[in-house]
């Protein structure tokens, strides 16, 4: 199949050729990831899903290949004084992780919006930690800073041809795992994985089609599609946040002409996702790697004309590393207020007053509470207020965002029947 139909893809930051390249010097260090299937989820979409599964990766994502392939890509000289980035986690992690296996220091500048479950990933792999403020331009600066310090060579986390063609290793496994597939869906944030995807892709299938999936409240990618240009958000708002970086110059090219469409969603709809990914597919799945299950469960897919012959889709599961903060049901139902103090939540959401957090509730069956509105009262929630639980008492999961250390309370809204009364 391959011979048959490849192409020559040319003129961007990675070709297929550096791709198998950097499959061979990255295999010693990384995991050829299982696909896992499900007929329920089959038959929940109308198609036929292939889940490749890089949560199971070396550092929990499938970030180690594009880090791995950058370290192993210097000569001596220049590897000595160590490789620094900037990454709000997975990178982070998977750079500290790939050095440690060349044994070279690695420099790590984390924003403080970053979850702590990343963050120990990052000290368990050796990577030395420095902290900056959650912005584009404080991850820079910090690590400029570092350079001038240490003489350590940058590896960015997405704009550089060596992480690129490590990521595009991801399709060169999938298609010979699953043969015919017409579409592959994967986030996009700062555009590595979804270009070293396409460039793959493309070359060996150029009738394959490639989807990005992107959240709503991080959508540049998708505005740079229509713009036909890069744009830059003032600030990002989701759940996934490995999602919040934009576009590089050497990402864009790409993208703009390779990848088919960007889908976004509803940070709603990615918790969802990740609620069916541990329910049927038994895999914990965090929010940036269940986006592409929530593109192809979405409505703007299954309601699009043009996506209709999109069948056999391969979807990336680009990462597991989740941090679990959900509050018990009972404690919610027992009494009329239910309080949860920011203490018992993530030290980054406590310590960092411009974070922005989430409070989980567990879904439940409670048929006492049928018909029930509670309200949250806490001044510094963002967005939607309510929990309702429907006429059999079951309330599905849902969130809440908050900034900055908050004490939460709910109590019953009155219903109009018993106001009646």
């Amino acid at each position: 199949m391959e011979a048959k139909s490849q192409v020559r893809i040319q003129g961007y930051a990675a070709s297929i050729e550096s791709i198998r390249e950097a499959r061979e010097r990255i295999k010693p260090f990384v995991q050829k990831t299982s696909v896992l299937t499900s007929e329920t989820l089959n038959t929940l979409s109308g198609k036929q899903l292939f889940f490749k599964c890089e949560c199971f990766q070396k550092g929990g994502s499938f970030k180690i290949r594009g880090a791995c392939n950058a370290v192993f890509s210097l000569d001596d000289d220049q590897a000595a004084k160590g490789v620094v980035t900037h990454s709000s986690g997975n990178h982070a992690a998977a750079l500290a992780l790939a050095a440690k296996l060349r044994g070279i220091p690695a420099y790590v500048v984390i924003p403080s919006s970053a979850p702590k479950c990343k963050i120990e990933n990052v000290k368990r792999y050796g990577g030395e930690i420095i902290m900056c403020e959650p912005t584009l331009q404080s991850r820079e600066g910090t690590a400029t800073t570092v350079i001038q310090q240490t003489g350590a060579i940058l590896l960015h986390p997405f704009n550089d041809p060596r992480t690129i063609s490590g990521q595009g290793t991801i399709v060169l496994e999938l298609l010979e795992q699953i043969r015919e597939l017409d579409t592959i869906i994967a986030p996009i944030s700062g555009g590595g994985l979804i270009s070293g995807i396409a460039l793959a892709a493309k070359s060996i299938n150029p009738a394959i089609r490639i989807f990005a999936a992107e959240p709503k409240g991080a959508n540049d990618a998708f505005q740079s599609k229509e713009a036909g240009r890069i744009i830059t958000l003032p600030e990002t708002n989701t759940i996934a946040d490995g999602l919040r970086a934009f576009l590089g110059d050497l990402t864009w090219p790409v993208v703009r002409d390779l990848v088919d469409d960007i889908i976004t969603v509803e940070d709603s709809e990615i918790i969802e996702a990740m609620r069916l990914c541990y329910e049927i597919l038994k895999v914990v799945v965090e929010p940036s790697g269940a986006i592409g299950l929530a593109a192809v469960l979405s409505n703007s897919f299954q309601e699009n004309p043009a996506w209709q012959e999109c069948n056999r889709i391969g979807i990336i599961l680009s990462g597991g590393n989740l941090e679990l903060g959900f509050t018990r049901p009972p404690d919610f139902v027992e009494t009329p207020k239910h309080r949860a103090s920011s203490s018992s939540l993530t030290d980054s959401q406590v310590k960092h007053a411009s974070s922005v957090g989430y409070l989980f509730i567990e879904p439940f069956k409670r048929e006492c509470y049928a018909s029930r509105t509670y309200k949250c009262s806490a001044a510094n929630v963002l967005g939607h207020r309510q929990l309702k639980i429907g006429s059999s008492g079951i309330l599905e999961l849902d969130y809440f965002r908050f900034q900055g250390p908050t004490c939460f309370e709910f109590a019953q809204v009155p219903n109009r029947r018993s106001r009646d009364r």
